[in-house]
């Protein structure tokens, strides 16, 4: 499930993934997509895993923006626009090449995973 925390700055905005034995919390920038997610209801969805890609399944469908990514660091939250999932890479995938996080297509970047 994924639960709004309180605002850290104007622009940044704190959010909860919660799962049976625990959580993460990460942070995320106001974006067109992370604008769109946050006025869903909290979402509940089951994980799935990609190589070391944990994705979440979501209700929103928003198109691929501008500045979308293949490529990204490990603890990066991203929206894959061709899934409309939430996906947590934190290492190589099956599309990987040399150890790098790689979705299967360029996401959306929303935030980070606070470590």
């Amino acid at each position: 499930m994924i639960d709004r925390a309180s605002s850290r700055k104007r622009t940044d905005k704190r959010n909860r993934v919660l799962w049976p034995v625990g959580q993460i919390t990460a942070t995320s920038t106001a974006t067109p997509t992370t604008e769109t997610l946050r006025a869903e209801p909290p979402i509940s969805s089951s994980a799935g895993t990609r190589g070391e890609e944990v994705c979440f399944g979501t209700p929103v469908g928003v198109p691929r923006g501008d500045g979308a990514r293949q490529v990204v660091e490990p603890g990066t939250v991203a929206f894959w626009t061709d899934g409309d999932s939430l996906v947590l890479p934190y290492g190589p995938t099956p599309t990987s090449y040399n150890g790098e996080c790689r979705p299967a297509s360029p996401c959306n970047v929303l935030g980070a995973v606070e470590r």
